[in-house]
């Protein structure tokens, strides 16, 4: 993993304990969604306007390598804060499970986001009501490993 910096963990307790579970286990522990057997990754980002890393677990969406964050915040009608991080920096370091990488970022559009959107609904059902609670179209970012 590349990502440089100093780690500001979230003011959302439940992330920075799952963050820290996660990661001291190697991702064996804490790595599916709080109550549920919905498996995570956590995603280390570049803060838009402070430069520090940032840390979040998201649904694990996967296909041929590549990954998919869904910038969903569960139906809300703003962004969640890593939307920014992804655009400003469009560099991260991915942990599934054991494996970490560095991936590149990019919002997608047209065809190929409604390819990957259907992608990430069939793999976390969830996703689709999410959608029916908000106005925004959901960000959909693709994660290319970095070679």
């Amino acid at each position: 993993m590349t990502l440089q910096g100093t780690y500001v963990p979230s003011k959302a307790a439940w992330v920075r304990e799952q963050v820290e579970a996660f990661e001291a286990s190697n991702g064996s522990e804490a790595n599916t969604l709080r109550d549920s057997g919905d498996p995570i990754v956590v995603i280390t980002s570049v803060g838009a306007h402070s430069g520090n890393l940032r840390k979040n677990p998201v649904m694990r969406v996967e296909r041929g390598g590549q990954y998919v964050a869904i910038a969903s915040k569960g139906g809300a009608p703003e962004q969640p804060e890593w939307y920014y991080n992804f655009i400003a920096h469009p560099e991260v370091d991915l942990q599934d499970g054991a494996l970490r990488k560095t991936y590149s970022v990019r919002i997608l559009d047209g065809d190929e986001r409604a390819d990957w959107w259907q992608h990430a609904v069939d793999t976390w059902p969830t996703y689709a009501s999410y959608q029916l609670k908000t106005d925004r179209e959901i960000p959909v970012f693709l994660l290319t490993p970095i070679d």
